[in-house]
């Protein structure tokens, strides 16, 4: 399958650019980054500029170039492998109306620790329906969103069990926790790659599942099995679940 890999400059994309190289089944046939510079394979800095044949992208850029990746997906109907955070509920619904016409995989966390994590949560939490839920985050001191993707993606996994759950994000203030909230902290200090936590509390136990990242290539790693597992796919939105056949 020929690549294209946007953010390729970036610390992910360049990551996973090693990765496809390495791999016989892939072909990076070029990348897209506002920041291009001298590589070993075609880099543009837009879209618009990309004169290549490719058969999947792959995106590890920032999700303001959302619109431009999906436009230009859409009118060469390639599938998409979405690896980017943060995007608005606009973006959201921009990569949602593309899944009707193309394929998309759209994850915020390409490891498939991470969604058993978020089954195996939401499994504990249909059984303690009273238990209070508090998700708490760490990332590097360089990350942007916070909360993260994945603590948001780890909450509306809750929500399903839970559908009349409040969202606190960064607990503050002088008032009593609701029994209807699930709180998220977000963490920022370091080099750290990515550990995310659940605990799910009666007042008589507590239960906490945690996953931590060591290396960031495990994110470039899952975004390669997304990439051959969308070959042939028809159009719709796909998930880790779907890969990962957790649902």
């Amino acid at each position: 399958m020929k690549v294209l890999v946007s953010g390729c400059m970036g610390h992910m994309g360049q990551i996973l650019c090693k990765m496809i190289c390495d791999d016989p089944a892939l072909e990076l046939t070029c990348g897209v980054d506002k920041s291009c510079e001298s590589s070993n394979f075609k880099c543009f800095k837009n879209f618009n500029d990309v004169n290549v044949d490719v058969d999947i992208i792959v995106d590890f850029s920032h999700h303001s170039l959302t619109k431009e990746m999906i436009d230009f997906a859409t009118n060469k109907n390639l599938p998409l492998v979405i690896a980017t955070t943060g995007q608005t509920d606009e973006e959201k619904k921009m990569i949602n109306d593309a899944a009707n016409s193309i394929p998309v995989f759209f994850a915020a966390n390409y490891s498939m620790g991470v969604a058993i994590l978020i089954e195996s949560a939401k499994r504990i939490a249909s059984q303690f329906k009273n238990a209070d839920i508090e998700i708490i985050e760490t990332h590097h001191n360089r990350k942007l969103d916070a909360p993260s993707g994945t603590a948001l993606k780890i909450a509306e996994g809750l929500k399903e069990v839970r559908p009349d759950a409040n969202l606190v994000l960064g607990r503050s203030g002088n008032q009593k926790r609701d029994k209807k909230d699930i709180g998220i902290s977000a963490i920022r200090l370091g080099n750290v790659v990515g550990i995310h936590e659940v605990m799910i509390s009666t007042e008589h136990e507590c239960i906490s599942i945690k996953h931590e990242a060591y290396d960031r290539g495990l994110f470039a790693e899952g975004a390669i099995n997304a990439v051959k597992y969308m070959k042939g796919k028809s159009k719709g939105l796909y998930s880790m679940n779907d890969m990962l056949s957790l649902q």
